[in-house]
């Protein structure tokens, strides 16, 4: 796996996080060397959902009123049903995620969280996969939807579920070694 050490990475959630969707990159990412933040829109701990019920709580590195998109080399956006269907309607949330879309930094979304690509008018000529269930919604936002573990577009790293973690984390940690895609249509 690539060393990313020196990296900053925002991982922007709230409750209702898939449980695993946070954790695994979360790990993956601070196992290739990288520093990496828990950001929410509140503060203190955040809690999952894991299987078919509440998980566990996560420690909140920094309230999202308190960071800036330019203090992080790379975003990243766990699914589950709850934590994206919330994020997306939080104005400041979306205007974090286009901040690092138009610096050209790489993001990855898995699951449900691609909900917050489409709300940053970000899904528009990408390609892209995310959970079956919001396949419709990721192409009437002007994406075109692949069935894969990982896709790809210009730093835009999305997957599909908790089984794709593998690939979306050895992915993600390669375009964030990568740095910047400086010939991305913003």
């Amino acid at each position: 796996m690539a060393d990313i050490s020196g990296r900053k990475v925002a991982i922007l959630a709230t409750n209702g996080f898939e449980q695993s969707e946070l954790e695994t990159p979360l790990k993956a990412l601070k196992d290739a060397g990288a520093t990496v933040h828990v950001i929410a829109p509140e503060g203190g701990q955040i809690r999952g959902w894991d299987g078919g019920d509440w998980g566990s709580n996560v420690e909140v590195d920094h309230d999202l009123n308190a960071v800036n998109a330019a203090d992080y080399d790379a975003l990243v956006l766990p699914g589950g049903q709850i934590n994206p269907d919330l994020l997306r309607v939080n104005s400041d949330a979306v205007a974090f995620v286009q901040s690092f879309w138009s610096a050209k930094k790489p993001i990855g979304a898995i699951c449900h969280a691609p909900w917050l690509l489409i709300e940053a008018d970000i899904a528009r000529n990408r390609h892209m996969t995310s959970y079956h269930s919001i396949r419709k919604d990721v192409e009437n936002a002007g994406a075109t939807w692949h069935d894969k573990e990982v896709v790809t577009d210009q730093g835009l790293v999305t997957s599909r579920n908790p089984d794709d973690l593998p690939a979306f984390c050895k992915k993600l940690i390669e375009e964030i070694g990568e740095g910047k895609h400086e010939a991305r249509q913003v």
